[in-house]
């Protein structure tokens, strides 16, 4: 099973980067966690329906859509920006939930975990990100996993709470939406 890591911070060193490569560590052996590349959320251009024209989207777009339409899940980790979801991420989710019908985020089976030095783990930006995600089409399992002051370096309770929420998602993406 594959399931795909996408990190809501393009910033070198990030939090959340380090937190998908925790749960990559802690994925079980019949399951492949792959990192998406972040510079390509970098790429991507503001989302524009006049750029979405049919089979002409971007290539930094095509390619989004590609890797998120193979994964079998996918593992978001979100850091928070004034209170909710980075842009960059945001605006990857708007082109991952078009063309309608055919989305590679429909019924696409995903979970949300989140990092921040603040004492409340990102779960506002969290709590933003699996209603938005909801919203384009994809089925959002688990509960949310904040994981507050992550410079401090991560606690063996954490470690078991990404444990569970992956081991949640595979199972989900099993089921049949």
């Amino acid at each position: 099973m594959k399931v795909l890591g996408v990190s809501g911070s393009i910033r070198a060193g990030s939090y959340n980067t380090l937190l998908l490569q925790e749960a990559a560590a802690a994925a079980p052996s019949d399951v492949e966690l792959e990192l998406f590349d972040g510079a390509l959320i970098a790429e991507l251009p503001a989302y524009d329906q006049d750029l979405d024209a049919e089979g002409d989207a971007p290539v930094s777009v095509q390619r989004l859509r590609e890797a998120w339409a193979e994964a079998d899940a996918i593992l978001f980790a979100t850091p928070e920006f004034n209170g909710s979801v980075p842009g960059g991420l945001k605006n990857a989710i708007d082109w991952a939930s078009r063309p309608r019908g055919e989305a590679p985020l429909l019924n696409k089976t995903v979970a949300v975990i989140g990092a921040s030095t603040g004492q409340f783990g990102a779960l506002w930006a969290q709590n933003d990100l699996r209603r938005i995600l909801g919203i384009a089409g994809a089925r959002v399992v688990g509960e949310p996993v904040p994981v507050a002051r992550a410079h401090e370096g991560l606690s063996e309770p954490t470690r078991d709470a990404l444990r569970s929420q992956l081991d949640l998602l595979v199972e989900a993406s099993c089921v049949p939406a």
